[in-house]
């Protein structure tokens, strides 16, 4: 009899960011002069404090197993982080470190899911999200924000989309990947669905640090007591901080379900990076210089890319809130002729722009919306500039 692989882990999608990526840095080692706006990564160097926290680690001895969920001092330094940044209190013992924001996703999804359980994704939305879901044996249940209300959702949808079978909705604010923030009044109404309806928030909030203008950061776990129960709350250092190789992500919750995330990560992978926790003590903990002045470059170049964007023509966006990306609709560009070619899909407009501009962009239909590409402005520039010139050549290029 053949051996038979698993179902689950082939009807898995590959990464349609880091492919593109990857192709993108192909292209640059072939010496083809490539701008990238793929990857959500920022450019800036990790801070040095938090480098040298990490040597200090290595040369102190400090490369051994630690506690499955961390350490107790950088679980303080979270608690800490949450009561002063969040308004939220956690103690300790609901706090989980793991390696990464997205291994928070994954052990949440394992703790509170069983088969069948339904889980409420907004779209658009961070393209893991769904094939995290159903690796936890859960089913993705979709609706769709519209472009007039910010790609936001509202609680009449959530509502709508409630059946005995929902577990939990994912909140992502600000948004990967339209740059979009819940207000106070949005949150408050999704609060009022949620408790009402007795399901979960899993609430992504990766992008915190990143929110601009005169707009504010509110977790919806600090509305109310009833929504603190219901709510996941998972962060990290990879975006404010410029550490996404270190790999540090942290969730906080109920004691309960952070007992079984803990259990779930001994079996996983023992515990998180020793070293890498010792760096993000010292990200929160010490001078909060450098996560300003990249927050103000990034402010810069949000700025400068929607003004660009928004005098292109047959492309158009709304202004990102939060985050480093632009989430730009190109419905309009998809019924044009490139080349005497009607481009009809954002795939093909993506690689149009790839192999004909030399520029990088990430199609969005794995995010739920096939029509819109995004751009990350987590590069320079010089670099920005660059690309968003060819961009607006390959627009001036399309015909009726």
């Amino acid at each position: 009899m053949a051996l038979t692989l698993s179902k689950k882990a082939q009807s898995v999608k590959p990464s349609s960011t880091l492919a593109i990526t990857a192709k993108a840095k192909e292209m640059k080692a072939n010496g083809i002069d490539v701008v990238g706006f793929g990857a959500g990564e920022p450019d800036f160097n990790t801070p040095d404090n938090v480098c040298d926290a990490a040597i200090s680690a290595i040369k102190s001895g400090f490369t051994k197993y630690t506690p499955a969920s961390g350490t107790n001092e950088l679980k303080v330094a979270i608690c800490k982080k949450f009561k002063d940044f969040n308004g939220l209190d956690y103690k300790p013992n609901q706090i989980v470190i793991s390696n990464g924001g997205k291994h928070s996703l994954s052990n949440i999804f394992d703790a509170i899911l069983n088969p069948g359980d339904e889980v409420i994704i907004p779209a658009p939305y961070w393209l893991s999200y769904p094939e995290m879901v159903k690796l936890s044996d859960g089913i993705p249940v979709y609706i769709e924000g519209s472009k007039d209300h910010g790609y936001k959702v509202t609680a009449e949808q959530i509502q709508e989309a409630i059946t005995e079978k929902t577990k939990a909705f994912i909140l992502n604010s600000p948004s990967n990947p339209t740059g979009m923030i819940y207000t106070l009044e949005e949150l408050e109404a999704i609060a009022d669905v949620v408790v009402r309806n007795n399901i979960y928030v899993v609430a992504d909030e990766m992008y915190e640090y990143l929110i601009y203008g005169e707009e504010k950061h509110i977790s919806i776990a600090s509305l109310n007591e009833e929504i603190y129960k219901r709510t996941i709350t998972c962060s990290g250092l990879s975006k404010s901080y410029s550490m996404t190789g270190w790999r540090i992500g942290y969730t906080g919750s109920s004691v309960e379900i952070a007992e079984l995330m803990d259990s779930v990560q001994s079996h996983a992978t023992s515990n998180p990076n020793s070293i890498a926790q010792k760096a993000a003590l010292e990200a929160l903990v010490g001078p909060q210089d450098a996560v300003e002045a990249m927050k103000k470059e990034f402010n810069e170049r949000r700025l400068y890319m929607y003004q660009r964007i928004s005098n292109m023509s047959h492309i158009s966006c709304l202004e990102p809130k939060g985050a480093f990306y632009i989430f730009i609709d190109c419905s309009d560009a998809l019924t044009m002729k490139y080349k005497g070619e009607v481009i009809q899909t954002a795939d093909r407009l993506t690689e149009i722009l790839l192999e004909d501009k030399e520029v990088a962009v990430v199609p969005c239909a794995d995010f739920g919306f096939p029509n819109h590409i995004r751009l990350s402005y987590a590069i320079s520039m010089q670099q920005i500039e660059k690309g968003l010139d060819r961009i607006e050549s390959f627009t001036k290029e399309l015909e009726a």
